[in-house]
């Protein structure tokens, strides 16, 4: 069993899943109920068709098809997807973006200063 982000939102009590092919929706609760200890209210199946590919050679490849479980905890639990990136990762991402676009200004106004001499490096000055 693999755990996945939903696509759409869900309800707070809602957890998606990707299972085996083989297992049934009784076989997903009683995993959940014995190994982890999570009760279980309801458990909606459905079969998810692998995407076509096409390769460079002009073959066509299809991915194996899997089976997506929803499962549903009682009203009174509620389930939040964990955060994998904090807020302070995303600050530091946004300050160095910052430091990017600086960056990329500066060799704007290089190749401008020297727009006459295309594919001469900077500080090969005359």
């Amino acid at each position: 069993m693999k755990l996945v982000k939903p696509d759409a939102p869900q309800p707070p009590n809602v957890v998606q899943f990707i299972v085996s092919m083989q297992m049934s929706k009784y076989d997903i609760e009683n995993y959940l109920e014995k190994i982890y200890n999570v009760q279980v209210e309801n458990v909606v199946t459905h079969v998810r068709m692998g995407k076509c590919e096409r390769s460079f050679k002009g073959y066509i490849t299809k991915k194996d098809d899997y089976k997506v479980a929803f499962v549903t905890l009682p009203r009174t639990e509620k389930f939040e997807f964990p955060t994998l990136f904090p807020e302070s990762k995303q600050e530091k991402e946004n300050e160095e973006l910052k430091q990017l676009d600086v960056l990329q200004d500066e060799w704007n106004s290089n190749t401008r200063r020297h727009k006459h001499r295309h594919g001469v490096p900077t500080w090969f000055g005359v």
